[in-house]
């Protein structure tokens, strides 16, 4: 037993740099709790996207689940996102790559009616 300890402290101190990390940067959180949560609903429900059975079906999903979590993550209601999204998107001149960035979920452009309520 004291050699499992001894090793289990000695992988412990060969690791301190990364186990402090978040100490360094206040960004950072101690865990990882936040991204499972946000995966958690994909991981339970798997059995009911089965349409997602061709590479094109599976890439629409991860795009939509992505922007649904991302839009979730800097405060925004989804669905009021993804309506001003779709309402304007058709109309959009593809050429102008500025024009991306004022529907981006972070940017001080959107209007208030997305974002969700504290």
């Amino acid at each position: 037993m004291t050699v499992t300890l001894g090793q289990a402290v000695s992988y412990c101190l060969k690791q301190w740099p990364k186990l402090i990390r978040y100490v360094e940067d206040g960004h950072l959180e101690i865990d990882n709790n936040r991204c499972e949560r946000s995966l958690k609903p994909f991981v339970i429900g798997r059995k009911n996207w089965l349409f997602a059975n061709t590479p094109r079906g599976a890439r629409a999903s991860a795009v939509t689940y992505s922007i649904v979590e991302t839009a979730k993550e800097n405060g925004l209601n989804p669905t009021a996102y993804l309506t001003y999204l779709f309402e304007r998107m058709p109309n959009m001149d593809l050429k102008d790559e500025t024009a991306f960035e004022a529907w981006l979920p972070w940017s001080e452009g959107l209007p208030e009616g997305i974002r969700a309520r504290k």
